[in-house]
């Protein structure tokens, strides 16, 4: 790796310092930050074995003359001579349904271009998001947002939720809109020029190209900053500096990309902002996902309000958990715990049965390594503070699936609990353990 990798990440941090010090400041001179260096440094964050874009160039190709490469991408960037490919589409299984989810995968050179863009951008636009916005930033992760939740429902006098999810929200961005929003901060034409040729770059599925008018680009690691940057001034900064200051009691906003939750003290508050919510994205070309989108009672007050109906008080969903109303073990004071979404554990465990199905001729051994990986990797996000029952629910389930599956690879029987048993006893699979603190 170049030397001189250390003046470009002092250089990041001088613009950062100077967003965070003049709010209002426009940054003419960015492009410049588009060196090797820079460049070199995004390639080596790139994943070994992804798959290649409409190029079909691998980042081992690549990498076989990487400086030329990088002088040859930085001299047509500067020259403004590059243009962006069209995202190649494929489709692939979406787990524990018979529907196919798209995936958007770029040429090796565009995740470079735009990996360099978002630096430069992250930089500026890190000092001026809020808080509470937790998706797809640096320091940043889905159990703080889970975190922060908790911290609002249970401290403070919480009674209303509103719970919403944008509609289609990467594919219906107004691009234009965007580039305004863009405008507010970023005076450097080159970047804006290379912006706007990344969101009308196109894509090309079965081999016909279309045209991409709308949304931000697919698969792209830019994707998630623009994203955030759009609903930072379509709905952020309106939110906080707008509608929460209208608001007679207790407000909070935890947004996760575009999926949301506020919380309100006053009803009246929660259902004047579900009314004016969709008004205000609609200025933005955005609407609401009504199956996703309800405003309900949630807090102690709507334990004992739907305990005198003889119901039990509504649950909402945020971030692959179903949260709900209870109680502390002696009684004495309210919580809210968190599950894993009904949905979502038959998803993920009709997932490891379509695996399992696709792997069976894999050695036993190595069949039992993968699904540790996979339980692993199950515990690590959803082994959260109160979902001791999920987690192990899930445990108990792939163990199933797993001697089903070993017990049918020979004659009839031939896998006996007994010997399952002794096989785990050998190639030990690992024990649900909660490892995420929500407080």
């Amino acid at each position: 790796m170049p030397r001189n990798e250390e003046t470009v990440t002092t250089k990041l941090q001088r613009i950062a310092e100077k967003a965070r010090n003049e709010p209002n400041c426009q940054f003419t001179s960015l492009f410049h930050l588009m060196t090797v260096e820079m460049l070199w440094g995004c390639f080596d964050a790139l994943r070994n074995h992804a798959a290649s874009g409409i190029d079909g160039v691998t980042k081992q190709q690549y990498e076989n003359n990487l400086l030329e490469n990088l002088q040859q991408l930085v001299d047509k960037l500067h020259r403004m001579a590059y243009i962006p490919q069209p995202v190649q589409r494929v489709y692939i299984p979406k787990p524990g349904t018979d529907k196919l989810r798209p995936l958007g995968i770029p040429a090796l050179e565009d995740k470079l271009v735009q990996a360099g863009l978002v630096k430069i951008l992250q930089a500026i636009y890190e000092q001026d998001f809020i808080d509470d916005s937790y998706g797809f930033r640096p320091g940043k992760s889905c159990h703080d947002a889970l975190r922060a939740l908790s911290q609002t429902v249970e401290n403070r006098p919480i009674n209303h939720i509103v719970e919403a999810d944008i509609k289609g929200f990467f594919d219906t961005v107004d691009q234009e809109q965007l580039m305004a929003f863009l405008a507010h901060r970023i005076a450097d034409k080159r970047v804006l020029r290379y912006i706007k040729r990344f969101l009308k770059a196109g894509i090309v599925e079965d081999g016909q190209f279309k045209a991409s008018e709308t949304g931000t680009p697919q698969g792209g690691v830019i994707s998630p900053l623009l994203a955030n940057l759009y609903l930072h001034y379509s709905l952020d900064l309106w939110m906080t500096r707008k509608f929460a200051k209208s608001c007679g009691g207790v407000v909070r906003m935890i947004r996760y990309a575009d999926d949301f939750v506020v919380c309100f003290q006053q009803e009246a508050d929660a259902k004047r902002f579900r009314n004016e919510l969709e008004a205000r994205l609609a200025l933005f070309g955005l609407t609401l996902a009504p199956e996703k989108t309800q405003c309900i009672e949630f807090g102690p007050l709507a334990v004992k309000r739907a305990r005198a109906r003889g119901e039990k008080a509504v649950t909402f969903d945020f971030l692959g958990f179903t949260h709900y109303c209870t109680r502390t073990r002696d009684g004495k004071r309210f919580r809210m715990k968190r599950k894993t979404i009904g949905k979502r554990l038959t998803a993920k465990l009709k997932a490891y049965r379509a695996w399992l199905k696709a792997n069976r001729n894999l050695p036993t051994a190595e069949i039992l390594k993968r699904t540790a990986r996979k339980l692993r990797g199950h515990y690590g996000y959803y082994g959260v503070t109160d979902n001791s029952r999920g987690i192990n629910l899930y445990f108990y389930q792939v163990q199933r699936i797993l001697h089903k599956w070993l017990n049918r690879r020979g004659r009839r029987n031939c896998c006996s609990w007994a010997k399952f048993a002794l096989l785990l006893a050998r190639f030990p699979l690992p024990k649900p353990k909660i490892l995420v603190n929500l407080f």
